[in-house]
C-alpha cells in the first residue's frame, strides 16, 4: 500500500518550478512501487487519497508500467473510477468507500470478472457480510499498533485474525503494523497475506529481507 506523503522530500532549489517537491515524492513514490515488486509483494495498492482523479489514473497506469515485469497486480484504494479509467486489475474499498453491492453489479454488467473487488473489515461479522456479498478477498485489522490505523482503535492481534480466517472462504490479508518481525504470526493465523506501507517504504529495510520472508510463505 503506498503513501508517499510519509516519504522523505529533498531539498528544493529556490529557483524549482512549482511542483517540482511533489514530482520528487511521486519519483519516489514509483521507485519503492518498483522495488516491492522486485522483491515480491505480488499485490500494489495505490492509495493516494488526496489525490484528483486525472492525476491519481496517471500514477496508476506508471505504477503498472513500472511493475509490469515483475508481474504484480495493481488495485486502488476506494476510486472505483479511476481503476477503470486506468485499468488497473481490481479495486479496495474501505469502509467511507462505495458500497460492495453496486460495484459487483458492474462487474457483471460490463463482463469484468478478472476485475478484483476487495473490503476492509475489522470484525468477523463485517468479514462474513463481505464475503456473502461477493468480495474476492478481505484486508483484516489493524491486527497491530499502526499510526494509520489508529483511528479504527486499539489493535484486534492475530487472535482474532484466526477467528477471521476461519469464518470465511475467500483470501484475508491482515494490515495494520506488519513488519518483518510480526509477518510469520500473521500468517501462522490463517492469512493468506499482508498488507503494509512502511515495510515497503522504508528506506531502512532492505528489499532481499523482504524477499526472503516471502519465500518462506
Amino acid at each position: 500500500m503506498t503513501d508517499r506523503r510519509s516519504l522523505p522530500s529533498a531539498p528544493v532549489p529556490a529557483d524549482s518550478p512549482p511542483g517540482d517537491d511533489a514530482a520528487h515524492r511521486a519519483r519516489a513514490l514509483l521507485d519503492c512501487i518498483r522495488r516491492a515488486a522486485a522483491a515480491g509483494a505480488g499485490w500494489i495498492q495505490i492509495r493516494e487519497k488526496d489525490l484528483d482523479a486525472r492525476p491519481l489514473v496517471e500514477l496508476t497506469r506508471s505504477a503498472m508500467a513500472e511493475t509490469r515485469a515483475a508481474g504484480a497486480r495493481v488495485f486502488v484504494n476506494d476510486r472505483l473510477d479511476v481503476a477503470r479509467a486506468a485499468g488497473a486489475a481490481g479495486v479496495h474499498l474501505g469502509e467511507n468507500s462505495l458500497p460492495l453491492e453496486p460495484v459487483i453489479e458492474w462487474r457483471r454488467r460490463f463482463g469484468r470478472p478478472d476485475f478484483s473487488i476487495g473490503v476492509s473489515c475489522h470484525s468477523v461479522e463485517s468479514a462474513r457480510a463481505a464475503a456473502r456479498g461477493g468480495a474476492d478477498y478481505i484486508f483484516f485489522g489493524p491486527v497491530f499498533a499502526s499510526p494509520s490505523k489508529a483511528a479504527f482503535g486499539a489493535p484486534l492481534g492475530t487472535e482474532r485474525l484466526s477467528e477471521v480466517c476461519a469464518a470465511v472462504e475467500i483470501p484475508v490479508l491482515a494490515i495494520g503494523g506488519v513488519n518483518l518481525e510480526n509477518a510469520r504470526s500473521c500468517i501462522a493465523a490463517g492469512a493468506a497475506g499482508v498488507a503494509a506501507i512502511r515495510l515497503f517504504q522504508d528506506a531502512a529495510i532492505d528489499a532481499s529481507d523482504v524477499a526472503a520472508l516471502w519465500k518462506e510463505f
